[in-house]
């Protein structure tokens, strides 16, 4: 009756969200009399496993193999069939990144679970567990329960407040690993990280983002929303519109279509609010708008709105923020 949480990894650190879902599962195994589990699966992840330990995981299973080192769903999934075997497992979560989506689909598939997609609540009904999702571009929450022996679940990051580290008193427990870089199907032949200074733009506190109204000097907008964003120590966003025009890369794109996003600040600038940007970023905090259309949709979502030019706004918040936080 374990719940089994992944712990995904990039360049031998975890990634942040996978504790916000590991203090969740520690939470939920309390109402269910039951307890949490973590996997760490890679090369040399001791010192994973005893930040797991440190966040609460009853038992941290380990499957640590220079074949592991990089992400690759062929063995990954393996090793998680073998894990949820191992700790009985009734519930397994990841965070809803990419690798994490896409592990805990094909889990549920291969294993006939129940499966919840980007879900940003969990909580125990009637004794089972259940989820709770954003469906039709955020206008409806939906609530899922779940019938099948073992339920599948992806969060959303951030959807979970960030529990505190203590020392930690599980156990580790390393996974036999019998594969060999023959037996995998996927072939790493090269490997590039880009931009590795950047702040994720799911893990960010907070986002500065800019879109269609920057159209009159693009290059110079998203200019001062990075100055912005550098200043704040924030992630940069941008609406579909701005990268449909090519101003900026995809990998920035916020919304239903990009990526979703639940930071504590999010500034928009320049961007009116379609319905598709705000289901990516809708449950923010904290929203500010700046936009010159006063009948911009944005700020019906907006805590604060400033009806103006981002190209005015946006370098007089830089130098003020540089004031006041040194």
């Amino acid at each position: 009756m374990t719940i089994l949480v992944w712990i995904e990894q990039n360049n031998g650190a975890a990634v942040s969200s996978c504790w916000e879902v590991l203090g969740k599962a520690n939470a939920l195994a309390a109402e269910m009399g039951t307890s949490a589990a973590a996997l760490v699966i890679g090369d040399d992840v001791g010192a994973i496993a005893q930040e797991a330990l440190g966040y609460g995981a009853a038992t941290v299973y380990t499957a640590s193999s220079p074949v592991l080192a990089q992400y690759r769903l062929q063995p990954y999934a393996a090793l998680v069939e073998q894990a949820v075997d191992a700790a009985g497992a009734s519930v397994f979560l990841t965070n809803a990144t990419l690798r994490g989506g896409t592990l805990a689909a094909t889990i549920a598939c291969s294993r006939g679970g129940g499966m919840a997609a980007n879900v940003s609540d969990l909580w125990v009904g009637g004794g089972k567990l259940a989820a709770t999702r954003a469906v039709y571009s955020g206008n409806i929450l939906a609530d899922i329960t779940f019938e099948s022996e073992l339920a599948v679940a992806s969060i959303r990051p951030r959807s979970f407040p960030m529990p505190e580290a203590g020392a930690g008193n599980g156990s580790v427990q390393a996974l036999p690993v019998a594969i060999d870089e023959a037996d995998v199907r996927e072939k790493i032949t090269d490997f590039r990280a880009a931009d590795t200074s950047e702040v994720s733009l799911t893990d960010a506190k907070i986002i500065v983002s800019g879109g269609r109204g920057v159209a009159a000097d693009p290059e110079k907008g998203f200019a001062l929303v990075g100055e912005l964003a550098d200043v704040l120590g924030a992630a940069m966003g941008a609406s579909r519109a701005a990268v449909d025009a090519g101003y900026i890369p995809y990998k920035h794109q916020v919304g239903q279509t990009g990526k979703t996003v639940k930071p504590d600040l999010y500034i928009a600038a320049g961007i009116s609010g379609a319905i598709q940007h705000l289901a990516g970023m809708g449950n923010s905090k904290v929203i500010v708008a700046i936009n010159t259309d006063r009948d911009a949709p944005i700020f019906g979502k907006a805590s604060f709105g400033i009806v103006d030019d981002l190209f005015t706004v946006l370098p007089a918040l830089t130098e003020e923020f540089k004031k006041r936080l040194g």
